[in-house]
């Protein structure tokens, strides 16, 4: 059974182009374009991954991860492995990430094997 994963990222391009990727190399990727709709997709299904964006408007990638983890928490589901990326990188993001202890944390633009690469070791994690 393919691992499901689910993409969050308000630009459309990188989320098309990361569940064309994801698609290709034999994963079940579902997108989503904001962390609202996440969280949504969390409560109706069950993902082996999370890629969440870090710079979104109304809930930034932190806030989806922490709001993830607080669901699986109350409903006694097991943790999964969070891949956060961003393209506009601040010191207090990487900190925020580092004191998640996300699987991982990724620059944009991304080499699609590295992407690739740390998915897999991810969803080991997991």
């Amino acid at each position: 059974m393919a691992k499901k994963i689910l993409v969050v990222d308000d630009e459309e391009l990188v989320i098309e182009s990361v569940r064309r990727l994801l698609k290709r190399e034999g994963y079940d990727a579902t997108v989503v374009n904001s962390g609202k709709q996440a969280l949504d997709k969390v409560r109706e299904g069950d993902f082996d991954l999370v890629v969440s964006d870090i710079r979104m408007p109304e809930l930034d990638g932190i806030q989806v991860i922490k709001n993830i983890r607080e669901y699986f928490r109350q409903n006694k589901k097991k943790a999964i492995p969070e891949i956060l990326i961003t393209g506009y990188s601040t010191p207090e993001s990487f900190k925020q990430a580092q004191e998640l202890r996300v699987a991982d944390y990724i620059y944009k633009p991304f080499d699609i094997i590295d992407f690739l690469e740390v998915v897999k070791k991810s969803l080991k994690k997991g």
